[in-house]
């Protein structure tokens, strides 16, 4: 039977396990890379620029692009000769029981590579790509080649990258990756993402925004989540940050079993027992959430669904044609879409990556902007390029919107942003519902809210904010 655990979600913990958790796993794990910057109404982002020239057909929305041709020349560093640099990048498509899972990530980079080799490279040397799928459980096997051939890693995203840090900080392999999962590399040295998800800050802009929508709800909220560290991290964030925008928690917290429930009706039942009429979810759309969904259906129960942004997700809207989900809603810091009219980086990146034949997600999108940042890092450098050069660099990066894909975050301090939108699902589209002048995020510094609590106490952060490796 479903438990009530209060509103302290790291407390009281189920600890089963099913043989199907491992999939489930790689699944859910994407739930913590899109750490999108908050949000408020006291000003608004259209997509902020990071350069004010006229817009050239290289550039990539608002941003001048970073590649080009020029003369630099040397072996500076491993993976970097008189002609090319050499990255890392990859993804768990390989994974038997998901095939082609996150290979929408992978897509993008080989996209953007050639995108900026067909403008002369990084200065005049070519980029290349060496790929290396973990296939979930062989994470520690792909590091270890990586740190052997690669000059750094560049927009990667391997769910299971706790097993990867120590290897990688061991080899001092620096990293601007699509996303992180665990804080052992959320919080990690040599790396810089860019959409920063540390677990000491969280953005809380989805939740002022629907605590201003519905009121009455939010004071009557609670959550669902897995017994799986992803997301319980997600949750204690999601709870201490939305408290201070006003949600108060009521006694019914519901822990599933991460690798799926034969019946899910108990759980619904539960939290329209307590009366619960806001709930935060926490894990994957498919097929836990939508099986979720159902089960509330066939008891009338409707409350708010709130999701982070791996619930934006073509297949899950594709799911609703009985319209069981037109209540969920998602936060987001990077444009939807369906907006690439309105945000001419959306649209650069949808026109790259098909042009290259590859598929298109929230994921790839995200993996785009993490090329982008690495580029702008390594064109700075020249002829000298290292990676202590490129980091350097990154490390100055402090208002970052990839050319409009996203909202302005924080790379340099590995911090997020403060800005957000919020979707609602219609039937099977996604439509933008706050703030209500579409194309635009709403913004504000107080949204930014500094987390204290167990999620940051698992994380054992030091003075500098680095977690310790597990």
């Amino acid at each position: 039977m479903p438990k009530g655990n209060g509103t302290t979600p790291a407390k009281s913990r189920s600890k089963r396990r099913t043989s199907g958790a491992v999939l489930v796993v790689a699944l859910v794990a994407v739930l913590s890379i899109f750490a999108a910057a908050c949000g408020g109404s006291s000003r608004s982002s259209g997509g902020s620029t990071d350069t004010t020239k006229a817009a050239k057909a290289t550039d990539f929305g608002t941003m001048a692009s970073p590649c080009g041709k020029g003369d630099a020349k040397g072996a500076t560093a491993q993976g970097v000769t008189d002609t090319s640099i050499t990255i890392g990048y990859g993804d768990d498509a390989g994974y038997s029981a998901s095939p082609g899972l996150n290979k929408e990530m992978s897509d993008a980079i080989k996209a953007m590579i050639k995108w900026c080799n067909d403008q002369g490279g990084i200065n005049g040397r070519q980029v290349v790509g060496n790929y290396g799928d973990a296939a979930i459980m062989n994470v520690a096997n792909v590091m270890t080649e990586a740190c052997s051939k690669v000059f750094m890693l560049v927009g990667e995203g391997w769910s299971l990258d706790s097993a990867q840090e120590k290897i990688r900080q061991g080899c001092k392999l620096a990293a601007v990756p699509t996303y992180t999962v665990s804080p052992q590399f959320a919080n990690a040295p040599l790396m810089v993402q860019p959409t920063p998800n540390p677990a000491d800050y969280k953005d809380a802009g989805s939740a002022f925004l629907l605590a201003g929508k519905y009121p009455a709800a939010v004071k009557k909220a609670a959550t669902m989540y897995a017994n799986y560290a992803a997301t319980v991290d997600s949750t204690d964030k999601w709870v201490a940050a939305s408290k201070t925008a006003g949600w108060t928690y009521l006694d019914c917290a519901q822990v599933y079993n991460i690798g799926g429930e034969s019946n899910w009706t108990p759980f619904v039942q539960r939290l329209k027992d307590c009366g619960a009429e806001s709930v935060y979810f926490s894990g994957s759309p498919a097929p836990n959430f939508e099986n979720i969904l159902d089960a509330a259906k066939s008891i009338g129960y409707n409350p708010i669904w709130v999701n982070e942004a791996n619930f934006y997700d073509t297949a899950f809207a594709k799911w609703n044609t009985s319209g069981n989900g037109d209540n969920v809603y998602v936060m987001m810091a990077y444009y939807p879409f369906e907006q690439a009219d309105k945000i001419p980086a959306v649209a650069k990146y949808l026109e790259i990556v098909k042009a290259n034949g590859g598929s298109t997600s929230l994921l790839g999108a995200q993996a785009t902007a993490a090329f982008l940042l690495w580029a702008q890092g390594a064109q700075s450098c020249g002829s000298t390029l290292t990676s202590d050069c490129v980091l350097t660099n990154l490390k100055k990066v402090v208002n970052y919107t990839s050319g409009g894909l996203q909202s302005p975050t924080n790379p340099g301090t590995n911090i997020p942003g403060e800005c957000m939108m919020v979707l609602k699902l219609t039937g099977t589209k996604y439509e933008q519902v706050l703030p209500t002048t579409i194309g635009t995020q709403a913004c504000d510094p107080k949204y930014l809210v500094k987390i204290t609590g167990p999620v940051v106490d698992r994380a054992k952060l030091d003075a500098n904010r680095i977690a310790a490796l597990s």
